[in-house]
């Protein structure tokens, strides 16, 4: 009992560091933990780390989309591992706009209507899989007359990003910073039936998945010290924490959940259970922070920008 609870001390002038570092002072609960947070990415991004961002799709879908985009921007991470919805939105968001909606909408009126619900985010069906395929059609004939015709997941992404002229996307910028983004689930989503559908018509076109193992092989192995912010679960989740596995573990870590770690599930299991399977380090800095990524992300990656 060697440090105080001190009381928080905002106003109008507050800026969002100012806030994370009261909330580190103060003590309190989940509060505390954003200044933890930020303590662990700000040596992260200060020192010599292989930095991993790892996030589900659905928050791309909303303004987080922003954040996200700008973490790459300032290339704050050096390899993203991400689910193929983030291809979806972050495209069809280039083409299209997506909508506030409510929760509590009526589903089957909303369908009736040729309008899908993520959340509380209306998205017309004009604005997702109509326009993917109008567009990205034409971009994978292109891209299959410049290119090697098997590409991994990180090549072909890198591609849609240098054909995209949107400095708010997250693949326009991956592809400016040369920053990967590997999605290892590469055909569960739009994006993915997309080339099939393009494979249909060009049998030679193919996903290299093994080559992009063998590329996070080549920066995982000689990393001397690792970190990652990982948001959500899933897929993303565990090829992260899984790859640093074989490097001894993540040296620091920060988790953003809301899912529950009692029916076991990867996307509930908290920070400290991945040291048992030595995906994180036991020396390693680590706390897992429980909300909202898009309440928690503006405080977390807002503090540095």
């Amino acid at each position: 009992m060697k440090k105080k609870v001190q009381d928080f001390d905002i106003d109008a002038e507050t800026s969002i560091a100012e806030l994370v570092s009261e909330m580190h002072d103060s003590g309190g609960f989940v509060a505390k933990n954003v200044g933890l947070a930020v303590e662990i990415l700000e040596d992260m991004f200060s020192d010599e780390y292989l930095n991993f961002l790892s996030f589900p799709a659905c928050i791309v879908s909303t303004g987080t989309r922003g954040l996200l985009k700008e973490a790459i921007k300032r290339e704050l991470f050096d390899v993203v591992i991400t689910t193929c919805g983030t291809l979806d939105h972050d495209l069809a968001r280039t083409w299209e706009d997506y909508y506030h909606g409510t929760f509590t909408a009526d589903d089957s009126e909303l369908h009736r209507k040729e309008i899908q619900r993520l959340g509380n985010i209306f998205i017309p069906n004009s604005s997702y899989g109509e326009v993917l395929e109008k567009n990205m059609q034409p971009i994978l004939e292109e891209i299959a007359e410049e290119k090697d015709k098997a590409m991994s997941t990180r090549e072909i992404i890198w591609e849609f990003g240098k054909r995209i002229d949107d400095e708010a996307s997250i693949l326009y910028w991956a592809a400016e910073n040369e920053i990967p983004i590997y999605v290892p689930g590469i055909t569960d989503g739009a994006f993915g039936s997309q080339l099939w559908m393009y494979w249909q018509n060009d049998k030679d076109f193919s996903i290299d998945m093994m080559r992009d193992q063998q590329e996070l092989a080549d920066v995982v192995f000689p990393a001397e010290k690792s970190g990652a912010l990982v948001i959500g679960g899933g897929i993303s989740k565990h090829h992260t924490i899984w790859w640093n596995q074989f490097r001894g573990g993540l040296d620091k870590a920060v988790y953003i959940t809301t899912a529950v770690e009692y029916d076991g599930s990867l996307s509930g299991a908290r920070a400290r259970e991945a040291v048992s399977w030595g995906k994180i380090n036991e020396e390693a800095d680590y706390c897992t922070l429980k909300g909202d990524a898009t309440l928690l992300l503006p405080l977390v990656l807002g503090y540095f920008y």
